[in-house]
């Protein structure tokens, strides 16, 4: 087994983002627990390898491989060991349409028949309005999950073959009746991509995505020096086939790409800056905060779907990435946004389980990188004066009450059915708050001021609207 611990940057970022996060003892300590943790994951599961790396910002500041990615030669994984990353396929698609969109040669909402010409499948209802390109890549266009039986058979089809199955088979639901998950959706948006842009698939990529981030070992379909073998589950008897080297032609688009753990991190690192579009940035900001955002649940309401990719909720945190299954290959992604941490598990069994040791990374080295992380909040001392603003305010459209509870100020309805106190006024100084609330329901973000005349309180301001005071 060896370790790579590494602190270079990504980009050319100023020296308050210290390789010092890395070094942090509680940082150190959960990776010493994740550690023991998945040495006995590796042991009680006889897995093949396992890679895992961890980003904060813009850095990759810890990886390391378990295992082997080649068992009989006992070649030791690293964070530049190559994986096949099956369905992480489709966050580049998505990337891909993205961009195109921001050049102004597509919207998210044209139908996909404007450019794809001679490809039409049976809809699940006559009246059906046309699919969009939005409802490929959030898996709300009702298509079927694939395009053929490529799974068993290891025989993936070309887009002839694509063409040939849309046209004998039927959408199984109209488009924006429930999340389904397809494959062959994400096929036709990288076939988008092409006649689109006028480029093949892969050479897009490469020239737009993989090229500006720095991927140099990322590819789509070449079977490239340095990638892992793949194995099967492991048998009754302990024993693991080792899988054949796969070509998803046409299907590239939804499960084609090769990747590492360094190149996933530059990735993970672009979802986690801003700025306009240009060199390494990809994507502008309002492109990515896009992307990020849930568009479409599960019909279980537990998960969903933004553009390209999942969202999850687990313990009461939001996580953005995906997984991916190709035989042989199992791998996850989580990205935290708001701590600005992501982790990347690449594994070469198709029974290692890749999210579940996704999260555990995630819960452990995550949470404490993302605490060693944070910039120093600015807290502005509880000034006892304030204590003037608690009262009763009211106004037509109801009462208010704030209320000091211990060195803070809170708004409550009084004569709501349950007692709430998530409404929090945050001081900005100058007599002037914040309100904070978990639903924005309310005047949420917004400054929170009172009127005083002849040294008392009289009236309070909520962003525009008021209340008097009563008592």
């Amino acid at each position: 087994m060896t370790q790579l611990v590494r602190f270079a940057l990504f980009l050319a970022l100023p020296a308050v983002m210290p390789a010092a996060v890395g070094d942090h003892p509680e940082v150190q300590g959960a990776i010493r627990l994740f550690d023991a943790w998945m040495n006995g994951q590796m042991v009680h599961g006889g897995l093949p390898g396992v890679a895992v790396g961890m980003v904060h910002d813009q850095q990759l500041i810890w990886s390391k491989g378990y295992g082997w990615a080649n068992t009989a030669a006992k070649t030791p994984l690293t964070a530049q060991t190559k994986f096949r990353m099956a369905s992480h396929s489709k966050l580049f698609t998505a990337t891909a349409i993205m961009q195109l969109r921001e050049a102004g040669k597509l919207r998210l909402d044209d139908p996909i028949t404007k450019y794809l010409p001679g490809i039409a499948i049976t809809p699940a209802d006559p009246d059906d309005p046309a699919i969009t390109i939005e409802e490929l890549l959030t898996h709300a266009s009702g298509l079927p999950r694939e395009a053929g039986s490529h799974w068993v058979d290891y025989r993936f089809p070309d887009v002839a073959e694509v063409k040939q199955y849309l046209a004998t088979h039927r959408a199984p639901y109209s488009p924006e009746v429930r999340w389904k998950y397809s494959n062959l959706a994400l096929t036709l948006a990288g076939l988008i991509v092409e006649n689109v842009s006028g480029e093949r698939y892969s050479a897009y990529i490469d020239r737009h995505i993989f090229g500006p981030l720095g991927m140099k070992d990322s590819s789509f379909d070449q079977q490239v020096p340095g990638l892992a073998t793949g194995y099967g589950r492991r048998m009754p008897d302990g024993s693991r086939a080792v899988m054949p080297f796969i070509d998803a032609k046409a299907m590239g688009a939804a499960t084609g790409l090769t990747s590492t753990v360094e190149d996933m991190a530059r990735f993970v690192s672009l979802q986690l800056r801003s700025g306009k579009t240009g060199g390494a940035q990809i994507l502008n900001t309002g492109s990515l905060r896009e992307m990020h955002r849930v568009r479409r649940l599960e019909n279980s309401w537990t998960r969903g779907n933004a553009i390209g990719f999942a969202v999850n909720r687990i313990n009461n945190k939001v996580y953005v990435g995906h997984g991916g299954s190709y035989p042989g290959y199992k791998t996850h992604t989580y990205i935290q946004l708001d701590s600005k941490v992501g982790v990347i598990v690449l594994t070469n069994g198709d029974d290692s389980g890749p999210a579940e040791i996704a999260i555990r990374l995630m819960e452990s080295v995550g949470d404490a990188v993302g605490k060693a992380g944070a910039a120093p909040k600015k807290t502005i001392p509880w000034n006892v004066s304030w204590s003037r603003y608690a009262g009763h305010y009211t106004s037509a459209s109801g009462e208010l009450e704030v209320v000091e509870l211990n060195q803070r100020l809170v708004m409550i309805d009084p004569q709501a059915e349950t007692l709430s106190t998530d409404q929090r006024l945050e001081p900005l100084g100058n007599g002037l708050f914040r309100l904070e609330a978990p639903a924005g329901g309310v005047a949420v973000g917004e400054t929170v001021r009172f009127i005083e005349k002849d040294g008392k309180v009289t009236r309070i301001y909520v962003g525009d609207s008021y209340r008097e005071r009563v008592r």
